[in-house]
């Protein structure tokens, strides 16, 4: 009789190169890791020794539009504070600021002629207007910017333009997306300010005034002032303190907040200092025969570093500008003209969601 033998089957042992092989992957992953922090610590350290170069050099007048160019930014606002009190910081933005003024526009300074005789002006020479769509494109440049200068000689053309419904928890559009929700739009520039307030960033909720077509959308209480920038029924340029109220009763149809104000009644503001940082700019000015004048300034670029204030202020001086004040710049600053954005835009991440908007409407208006 034969045994019957059970075999047991022993359980097979794992290779041991798959061990070395993930110690080995483990040690790759734990030296790429390695070298990355390496590199990020470095770049902290070197750009750390950039900011105190900065602020502790010994040019005064770089840590000056160092410290001003960072503040007026939303996102880099903090760093001057890194080796300055907040004490030192304020101190320099007053000593190299535009200096707030109590005038308001006297509309009574700007005469604009008939439409039919603005067309007959453009048409009569031919360095004015040589398409014949009642604007011209034209650049500007100083030693540390470069722009964009748009002249539109019917002031009727030029309204505030809205991205929808406000609200902290709405979201806000792109220039090209407000450009586009309007019909016979030729040309366009970013408006006035808004709340992007860090954990939010939709760029919904307008600061200020905001008044679009003879509607008033944003602004109350009614007897608060701000710094208001409108356009009044008989397309003139307004600029100065007001409240919602004195704006209604002065006849303003579309308007915006922000600031400083620029010009007033042919005269300029003082500039301290610098004038400000070196940014992107956005404003809005009116000659004294009613030609609409909307500026953008590229900025943190290259070949283009940004603009103070007072350089904006000086721009809008020598084309002839009665009245003008600053709109949201940064990276807010754009311009398009038939479509196409015709500037560089400062963002990194895409253009930024905003509330209002300046437009052009096409076509002969009346």
């Amino acid at each position: 009789m034969t045994d019957n033998i059970v075999s047991e089957e022993r359980p097979r042992s794992k290779p041991r190169f798959k061990k070395k092989k993930k110690s080995r992957a483990a040690c790759v992953i734990r030296r790429i890791l390695l070298v990355l922090l390496t590199v990020i610590l470095a770049v902290l350290a070197a750009l750390l020794g950039v900011v105190y170069v900065m602020e502790k050099g010994p040019s005064e007048t770089a840590r000056n539009l160092f410290v001003i160019s960072c503040r007026e930014t939303s996102a880099i606002k903090w760093v001057p504070n890194i080796f300055l009190s907040n004490e030192q910081v304020e101190l320099i933005a007053a000593q190299n600021a535009i200096q707030e003024t109590d005038n308001i526009t006297d509309p009574g300074l700007v005469q604009i002629p008939a439409p039919a005789d603005i067309k007959e002006a453009a048409g009569s020479d031919p360095d004015i207007d040589p398409d014949g769509d009642g604007i011209d494109i034209i650049d500007v440049s100083g030693s540390t910017f470069k722009g964009k200068m748009m002249v539109v000689y019917d002031p009727s053309r030029v309204f505030v333009g809205i991205s929808g419904k406000f609200g902290l928890e709405e979201q806000g559009k792109t220039l090209p997306e407000i450009y586009d929700s309007y019909d016979n739009i030729v040309g366009a520039i970013n408006g006035g300010g808004f709340d992007d307030r860090p954990g939010h960033m939709t760029g919904g909720e307008p600061w200020g005034i905001v008044m679009s077509q003879g509607e008033v959308l944003w602004g109350t209480p009614m007897y608060y002032t701000w710094d208001t920038i409108g356009i009044t029924y008989d397309n003139k340029l307004v600029v100065g303190k007001m409240t919602v109220q004195e704006a209604v009763d002065m006849g303003v149809r579309d308007a915006v907040k922000f600031g400083p104000i620029l010009i007033v009644n042919g005269e300029p503001v003082e500039a301290l200092g610098d004038g400000s940082g070196l940014n992107p700019r956005t404003a809005i000015g009116q000659r004294a025969d009613g030609a609409m004048l909307l500026l953008t300034i590229d900025g943190r670029q290259s070949n283009s570093i940004g603009a103070s204030l007072a350089d904006v202020r000086d721009v809008m001086l020598d084309f002839g500008a009665v009245n003008a004040a600053n709109l949201d710049g940064g990276s807010s600053t754009s311009m398009i003209y038939n479509g196409e954005m015709i500037n560089q835009n400062a963002s990194l991440i895409g253009l930024r969601k905003m509330c209002t908007a300046i437009l052009v409407k096409g076509g002969e208006q009346q």
